[in-house]
């Protein structure tokens, strides 16, 4: 059976601020749309804004991260020292974010214990990774949480809580709010409020009786790499940290939201593909010809300017569709050169897709049925299988939290 992985924490939110500029979308929404990241500086301006304390993929490519890593970590002093922040001691926050549907989609923002996390394939922790690990990925963002003082999270966690008996009752409580507004760039509107005292018990007891059922507790939804580099950072410094002191160092925990896969606004949205790069009419010929099946159950759609290509494939599991078509991108690509992105929104691939030398994959979205029965039995999901919510609707950062000493 899991152990309890999720507790309060000392959260840090602003003490005052334009609430709508300091919060911004997850880092690695928008990647191949630079208008969107220079839309958003130019409305922050020069306010406090979680924006000055990320990398927006969308700047990885040029080759300044460890220059844009230095900044972060002189913003986040400034802050500190400045007095931007007010600390919420010991507390969990309720948040209620109204997304694009006009739903309203719950969760607790709180933080996981690293040592009971393992990304590994095969994984038999409490805390267990969805999705396939890019390794590769880490050490870059393992150096940005190195030289930093704080945290945020993008980051959204699952709990296979059918009966609704952790974060829903929340909603019936009398609870302190926090903060109440709408977000940038259609991002919808948000509420916070603050859980303490007897409330935080309540939960903490809640995902206690939870985790005796099974054995697994939480399963990322969104933001796989951000966690496995919380948890590389910390293998990385624990061994140097008495042991005495390493029950409760900051670095040990990860800052996080937790909300139900039953909550009735949480959608699994595909991530579909695009590749840039290619003889594009080349690549939709042989995409066609490696991929399609008269008997498929499992729809794909590649978009190019001159050809719009609808076919079926054959696969026993989405899991397995996601990852004949990865296979094919990668062998096409490291064949004939090109690169991949991945793209939240059909709307967006399908745009991409038309430029002169790219091709948009469309992907189908998954059912979350079989999500914690799939994990729990030791599998996961190829990389970039799914997204929770449309590109818009995925986690903005808001709450942070000091990961030193």
């Amino acid at each position: 059976m899991a152990e309890n992985a999720f507790f309060p924490a000392d959260i840090l939110i602003p003490a005052s601020a334009d609430m709508t500029k300091w919060s911004v979308v997850a880092c690695d929404q928008f990647s191949s749309d630079r208008d969107y990241w220079e839309r958003v500086k130019r409305f922050v301006g020069d306010a406090p804004s979680t924006l000055k304390l990320i990398v927006p993929e969308a700047y990885l490519s040029d080759g300044d991260t460890e220059e844009r890593a230095a900044g972060i970590a002189r913003e986040m002093d400034s802050y500190l020292d400045s007095g931007v922040f007010r600390t919420l001691r010991s507390s969990y926050v309720y948040v209620e974010r109204t997304v694009e549907s006009g739903e309203v989609r719950r969760g607790v923002v709180g933080v996981l214990d690293l040592e009971k996390y393992d990304y590994a394939p095969g994984s038999r922790t409490a805390i267990r990774a969805s999705e396939g690990t890019i390794v590769s990925r880490l050490p870059a963002r393992i150096k940005v949480r190195r030289g930093a003082k704080l945290e945020l999270p993008h980051i959204m966690a699952l709990i296979n809580d059918r009966d609704c008996t952790v974060i829903e009752p929340l909603e019936r409580a009398d609870l302190p709010l926090l903060y109440d507004f709408d977000l940038m760039e259609g991002g919808g509107h948000i509420c916070g409020y603050q859980v303490t005292g007897e409330a935080a018990a309540e939960v903490t007891a809640a995902l206690a009786a939870l985790a005796a059922s099974s054995d697994v507790q939480v399963i990322m939804g969104d933001g796989n790499h951000s966690l496995a580099a919380a948890k590389g950072y910390w293998d990385e410094i624990k061994g140097n940290i008495p042991a005495d002191e390493r029950e409760t160092h900051p670095a040990r925990f990860a800052l996080v939201e937790l909300n139900n896969v039953y909550d009735p606004a949480i959608a699994f949205e595909a991530i579909h593909r695009a590749v840039f790069g290619v003889d594009a009419d080349t690549f939709a010929a042989a995409f066609e010809l490696s991929l399609a099946s008269a008997g498929g159950a499992w729809p794909v759609r590649c978009r190019t300017a001159e050809k719009d290509v609808a076919i079926t494939v054959d696969a026993d599991t989405i899991g397995g569709l996601i990852g004949k078509v990865q296979d094919f991108i990668d062998d096409y690509l490291a064949k004939n050169g090109g690169e991949v992105d991945y793209i939240h929104g059909e709307a967006e691939v399908l745009a991409l897709g038309r430029r002169e030398g790219a091709a948009g994959i469309v992907l189908p979205a998954m059912g979350k049925g079989d999500f914690f029965a799939t994990v729990e039995s030791g599998g996961a999901f190829p990389r970039k299988s799914f997204s929770i919510g449309h590109a818009r609707e995925k986690r903005y950062y808001l709450e942070c939290r000091k990961i030193t000493k």
